[in-house]
């Protein structure tokens, strides 16, 4: 736990933010800056600064992440219809809060 880091101060529950999803391992909650109807953050529990930090006993946490996300999607009624996973890494890549975290983007209406 970092307490300079926005994400692990929703983790302790020292902010505020509009969880969908919790458990042992992660937390799902809205993007306060969302791109689509549906924006949703998938957050590890643990502190992991990046994709560059993962170690190789981190891979159950990125599983878990990808699981999830596919459940969220099925449960918000994208899973059809399409939706995004994304991870940035890094400033240039558009990382801002430095503690990994999935992006599940969808809910737009195609033809």
């Amino acid at each position: 736990m970092d307490g300079d880091c926005l994400f692990c101060q929703i983790i302790a529950g020292e902010r505020a933010a509009d969880i969908v999803y919790e458990d042992e391992v992660l937390l799902a909650f809205k993007d306060i800056n969302p791109h689509a109807p549906v924006h949703l953050l998938i957050v590890p529990r643990k502190h992991i600064r990046s994709v560059n930090e993962i170690t190789p006993e981190d891979g159950p946490i990125v599983a878990a992440m990808i699981m999830r996300a596919r459940t969220l999607a099925q449960e918000l009624h994208v899973d059809r219809s399409g939706y995004k996973l994304q991870i940035n890494v890094e400033r240039g890549a558009g990382q801002v809060i430095f503690h990994l975290h999935m992006h599940l983007v969808g809910g737009w209406r195609r033809q």
